[in-house]
């Protein structure tokens, strides 16, 4: 929701307020009379009024959005507001004094209410129309900007509007032959002769533009388009803060034109947001024919507008020394304005403005890439015959590059995952051991029958009885080969005879199981830490497909985005970028007498406060963001002094700086 549906909600609940108060105070002038309950066509048009009435209402349409200039056309068309009603047939017969003290009609009422929400959402879109203008402007000055101080962009622009150029010259050439009775049918040498004549007159009449650099030309022209821009920015800026400081804006927060009166009130004052809805049309048609005044000086704005506001009878209505009164104003005569400031203000307001951005902003696409263009369609047939001679090369290489994509998902990222879940769910298959099932055990068994069978057969001293053989066996496990080593140690006196006639051979091949039983030990070691962490194994092993497919991602999605801007701010970094020139506006602005921004300023500080708002709406949390627009309704009330809104700028800046770095 943008800053100026905001304030049109605003002000079309304020007018509901008033209908209701109206609706509810003793002694009104105006009701359902019988005659108008009765009567079959009266009560249509009281059902068709009330029925226009909200489809014009802020809860009609979107929240985000306003009632499209086309919807309020028909809307007033389909009112077909006239002077059939009763209390305008009483008018008529009246002087424009106002001294008329008849009973007003509801269905008078009610054309009025069907205006003042046409008014309403013809305001909104007003400031809409000149808000979203004026905003890509800056994009438009920064463009001439680079031209100016960068020679590298300079020698681009030069480069790309040389056909251009050579066209006018070329057209300024031609009309110079012809004018002087050049004709291909008088011969091909006189009509060149004629030719030559012009070049030469217009090499000597451009001479002083041959001592300047084309560069210098092209900055010239630069400057030229940058300033006609930042004028036409301004004016749209003072138009704006001159709409919000005067227009319906203002007499919704500050004044009391839309206000809703007091219980007992006098009849003036609770007919006064009448007079403040004619007042705003006739001040949005002054601003609209002052900015589409192309001869108009930017200090002089607010005094052009306030001399053709004087001249205006409808604004003239709003003033309390004026000699008319509200009640002398016709809804006709307020319905045929707003008709004319919609359908021809408006649109001529739009049709100027687009034909001064196009003159004067950055040049069109076909200008600005015609040189790669033409590069490419020149360099197409190359690039088709090359494209066609290595065809089953380019297919092979396709499939290739395919299947090397396909293998790689499904190797390194698919086989993966599926692992890492096996492990999860304990699957047998997706075990990682490095020692086989049972292998210790076997060995450890075997290794006790050998040490055993070589005590029982080598006893030292009697035979040994159950309880002995079963202390060997407990020995044994806990890695205690005593006797095996008794007897080694008794051969390896005597080697050669141990060898032939003892048992050192045996005790060898015993100790070489034992310690084929102590590395099985240490391995199984080893196979319970990698099962203890088989999980992660299996995330480290899922780890570079992931971040290999990421960042694949990531670039084809940066290089296929389309992003509008050629600066792509960090949205963090924008929202600081955006308080800063809101800062700048409030530091260079020039205070009124009453220390208060001036409409210029004004109008330059809501379009920046308009975008911090669409820029935090995607950032803040929504809460916070809530929290942030009534900061931003009070950053923009300029009633408020310009030192309240620098002390604004920075709460905001300290109490919103986590979102803003």
């Amino acid at each position: 929701m943008s800053f100026v549906v905001d304030q049109v909600n605003r002000i079309d609940s304020q007018l509901d307020r008033l209908q209701l108060s109206e609706t509810t105070t003793p002694g009104d002038r105006f009701s359902v009379s019988r005659e108008e309950t009765h009567d079959p066509a009266k009560a249509a048009r009281i059902a068709q009024l009330q029925s226009l009435i909200k489809s014009l209402s802020a809860g009609s349409s979107s929240k985000s959005s306003l009632v499209p200039t086309s919807k309020i056309l028909s809307v007033l068309s389909q009112a077909d507001i006239s002077s059939s009603c009763s209390t305008c047939t009483q008018l008529s017969e009246h002087d424009d004094s106002g001294a008329l003290q008849a009973e007003t009609s509801y269905e008078h009422e009610l054309e009025w209410l069907l205006l003042s929400k046409a008014t309403t959402q013809a305001y909104g879109e007003v400031l809409s129309t000149i808000l979203e203008q004026t905003i890509p402007l800056e994009d438009e000055i920064w463009y001439w900007e680079d031209i100016l101080n960068t020679y590298r962009f300079a020698g681009l622009y030069s480069v790309q509007t040389s056909p251009i150029r050579l066209w006018r010259w070329s057209i300024d050439i031609y009309h110079d032959v012809r004018s002087k009775g050049g004709e291909l049918a008088n011969g091909w040498q006189q009509f060149y002769g004629l030719v030559k004549d012009a070049v030469q007159e217009r090499s000597l009449a451009n001479i002083q533009r041959q001592v300047v650099s084309p560069l210098a030309l092209v900055r010239s022209e630069a400057k030229r388009k940058r300033d006609a821009l930042k004028r036409i920015r301004l004016m749209n800026a003072n138009a704006l803060g001159l709409l919000l400081g005067e227009g319906l804006s203002n007499e919704s927060i500050h004044e009391d034109g839309l206000q809703t009166p007091g219980r007992y009130g006098a009849q003036d004052n609770r007919q006064r947001w009448k007079s403040t809805i004619a007042k705003n049309i006739a001040l949005m048609d002054a601003v609209i024919h002052t900015v589409n005044d192309a001869d108009m000086s930017i200090d002089k704005f607010d005094g052009s507008v306030g001399a053709y506001t004087q001249e205006d009878d409808f604004y003239d209505l709003h003033d309390a020394s004026s000699d008319r009164s509200v009640a002398s104003l016709r809804p006709t005569d307020v319905a045929e304005r707003l008709q004319y400031t919609l359908n021809q203000a408006l649109s001529k307001y739009s049709t100027t403005f687009s034909t001064a951005v196009t003159t004067n902003g950055r040049p069109s696409l076909l200008v600005r890439y015609w040189l790669p263009a033409s590069v490419f369609l020149i360099s197409s047939t190359t690039i088709l015959r090359i494209v066609i001679n290595r065809k089953e090369e380019i297919l092979n290489w396709v499939r290739e590059f395919g299947q090397t994509v396909i293998d790689f998902w499904s190797n390194w990222v698919v086989e993966p995952s599926k692992k890492v879940i096996g492990t999860i769910r304990h699957d047998e298959g997706s075990e990682v051991s490095i020692l086989s099932k049972r292998s210790l055990e076997g060995d450890r068994a075997s290794l006790e029958r050998m040490v055993v069978d070589f005590a029982v057969a080598n006893p030292d001293g009697p035979a040994l009885n159950d309880t002995q053989i079963a202390d060997i066996r407990a020995k044994v496990r806990e890695g205690d080969l005593t006797p095996v080593l008794k007897a080694y140690e008794q051969d390896m006196q005597k080697p050669v005879m141990g060898a032939i006639r003892g048992n050192l051979i045996t005790a060898l091949l015993i100790q070489i199981q034992k310690t084929k039983v102590d590395v099985e030990v240490a391995m199984s070691g080893i196979d319970s830490i990698l099962k203890s962490q088989e999980l992660l194994f299996g995330f480290i092993g899922l780890t570079p497909g992931v971040l290999v497919s990421i960042g694949t991602y990531r670039w084809l999605r940066g290089m296929f985005t389309n992003r509008s801007s050629v600066r792509k701010w960090a949205r963090e970094g924008q929202l600081l970028l955006i308080l800063r020139n809101i800062h700048r506006i409030l530091v260079a602005a020039t205070p009124t007498d009453f220390g208060e921004l001036s409409y210029r300023d004004h109008g330059l500080l809501l379009c920046e406060v308009h975008l911090l708002r669409q820029a935090a709406s995607g950032i803040l949390p929504r809460r916070i963001f809530h929290d942030f627009l009534r900061e931003v309704d009070e950053l923009v009330d300029v009633r408020s002094g310009l030192v309240r809104q620098k002390e604004v700028v920075e709460r905001i800046r300290w109490a919103y700086s986590k979102w803003f770095t």
